[in-house]
């Protein structure tokens, strides 16, 4: 199953998004493959501070679990300063919906 959702970034916090995510912590990877995720790609666009996220995941249920772990919430933390988020600093993520996909 494919995922594609938009996130938005604070004017100026795209470098430290990017170096963030380029050292992303190993216990954080380890949680995205323990709950299905592989895949992850994440797109900035400089024009909007929109970021585009796609990820293959397993099954909806088990990815949507891993919100609920330690790490990842740790994760939302770090992240906070960066991107907007709601008010228990999960990024604002808006799921799109799938309109073409070719193999």
């Amino acid at each position: 199953m494919i995922k594609g959702f938009k996130m938005k970034l604070y004017a100026g916090m795209q470098d430290e998004y990017e170096k963030r995510h380029n050292e992303l912590w190993p216990e954080m990877k380890d949680m995205i493959h323990e709950y299905g995720g592989k895949n992850y790609s994440i797109f900035w666009d400089k024009e909007t501070d929109i970021l585009f996220g796609y990820i293959e995941i397993e099954d909806e249920e088990k990815w949507a679990k891993g919100a609920d772990t330690a790490i990842n919430r740790k994760w939302w933390d770090f992240m906070a300063p960066v991107m907007e988020t709601n008010p228990d600093n999960s990024p604002v993520s808006i799921d799109l919906k799938p309109m073409f996909h070719l193999d």
